[in-house]
């Protein structure tokens, strides 16, 4: 009885801080709320089912690496066609104004603007900015999580980077975001 009971702490005292950045991952993953929040639960049933497995390290990079997975198997299952262009009504309604770059940042101030861009990154890019930039994962857990080399996490950063830079920069100046054929800003 004393180790049945031993597990259930472990497990909450290493895998359930970590609860936030598992949602995070999955909701940028994934591009849904619920959807991220049936993912999550999923992944923590497995990690919970394999955490007897679980020999000590970084619980977090390890609980992550069960998240995208689990991500990944959904998206596979449910959104086959992920990579075809959907349609975003708060995205696309026409504005009538188009700002200045100060306006735009000043209306953006939730994020809205830098939350398009990400969204507009593929998945595999967007992936290791978030994992980076949002969840403060070193390179060496990142590489952990995605499976691939470092110097390929490192490689896709820059990339990532440069064309999440890019992204803003057409929004701001009111172009079409590149690889979409929506407006970053209608004009009048």
């Amino acid at each position: 009885m004393l180790e049945h009971t031993s597990q259930p702490s472990n497990f909450e005292h290493n895998v359930l801080p970590h609860l936030d950045a598992a949602y995070n991952l999955a909701r940028w993953l994934l591009r849904n709320d619920q959807d991220a929040q049936d993912v999550v639960q999923e992944a923590y049933l497995r990690a919970f089912r394999f955490f007897p497995g679980f020999v000590g390290g970084d619980a977090r990079a390890w609980l992550m690496k069960i998240v995208r997975n689990t991500c990944y198997t959904w998206l596979h299952a449910n959104r086959p066609l992920q990579d075809a262009a959907e349609f975003d009504e708060n995205v696309s309604l026409p504005d009538y104004h188009t700002p200045n770059p100060e306006e735009l940042l000043l209306q953006n101030d939730s994020g809205d603007l830098l939350h398009r861009a990400l969204e507009n990154l593929p998945e595999s890019l967007r992936e290791v900015l978030i994992l980076r930039e949002l969840q403060g994962m070193s390179y060496r857990e990142i590489a952990a999580i995605t499976g691939v080399p470092m110097g390929t996490v490192m490689s896709s950063l820059s990339r990532a980077r440069g064309r999440l830079r890019h992204t803003l920069t057409s929004m701001m100046n009111g172009n079409t975001v590149p690889g979409s054929s929506r407006p970053a800003a209608a004009s009048a």
